[in-house]
């Protein structure tokens, strides 16, 4: 198989903090969601990615080249997104346009100007009098403006209404038509990852708890509901999370393992996340 993106026993070590070891795969041709609370990992991940912070082992590859080494060779072809604008504010559309020129040899103004008048964007207000929805808009339009062959997107959607939020994953989905582009997207909105990406990564305290397809996750897992009674018979292998509520038990389970007539709901993404940090906790 044919990796967009590797990351292979990553390390990062801060005071009071690590990201510890971890192993990423995203196949090329396909969107990941990259999953965690506040402080677990991601925003430090996409930073090595992009080589903003120095890792202390490991090794990263983006489109088969190593991202120390040989970045400036493919940043052609990258598209990021973070979850702040990267621009002065005092500029405006054209003004952008003109800068980009410069940054990229494979900068498309026609495709630039496409997007723009898609997202409805002012070409005469400068950025700081943009709404953050048309910031991220704004991004999202130099992202793919370029040669990009792979997104890197940090809280893209955060804080944005559901009607631009469903604007900006329809795009998303386009670029992935060709089957050449990949997407590394990071967000807390996990109904957004569970629309549009074909694996989840899930990190929690600095170490990947899994990453898997999507639908093998949504597959594996239930919410099975018994009594606190009922509940010491259930296979405990099988139990990745349990909460009690004033009905009785809910539990996180492995579909497969759990043998008896037991009420077993369907789990969602989200609902596998909160369950894994919340059995952490206990």
């Amino acid at each position: 198989m044919e990796y967009a993106l590797t990351l292979e026993n990553v390390t990062k070590e801060y005071k009071d903090f690590k990201l510890d070891h971890i192993n990423i795969y995203l196949p090329k041709g396909c969107i990941m969601g990259f999953i965690g609370e506040n402080g677990a990992g991601k925003s430090t991940t996409i930073k090595l990615i992009m080589d903003l912070v120095n890792r202390d082992e490991g090794k990263i590859t983006i489109l088969g080249k190593d991202n120390k080494k040989e970045l400036n060779s493919i940043k052609e072809n990258i598209g990021v997104v973070m979850d702040e604008l990267c621009f002065p504010e005092n500029l405006n559309i054209k003004e952008i346009n003109t800068v980009m020129k410069k940054v990229y040899k494979t900068w498309n103004e026609d495709k630039f100007y496409h997007f723009i008048q898609r997202f409805s964007l002012s070409k005469d207000k400068s950025i700081k009098e943009y709404s953050r929805g048309m910031k991220m808009k704004l991004s999202i339009a130099v992202a793919l403006s370029h040669d990009s062959k792979i997104l890197i997107l940090d809280e893209a959607t955060s804080g944005l209404d559901p009607i631009v939020r469903e604007e900006i994953l329809d795009i998303f989905l386009e670029f992935i038509q060709d089957e050449s582009n990949s997407i590394f997207v990071s967000s807390h909105i996990i109904s957004d990852l569970e629309k549009i990406c074909d694996y989840i990564t899930f990190i929690h305290k600095g170490k990947i708890v899994f990453s898997e397809s999507k639908d093998d996750l949504l597959d594996k897992y239930g919410i099975l509901k018994c009594t606190e009674e009922e509940f010491p018979n259930i296979n405990s292998s099988a139990v990745k999370g349990v909460r009690k509520n004033k009905f009785g038990m809910e539990a996180l389970v492995l579909k497969d393992e759990i043998e008896g007539n037991y009420v077993i709901d369907k789990a969602d993404i989200e609902d596998i996340m909160i369950f894994y940090i919340k059995e952490q906790m206990i």
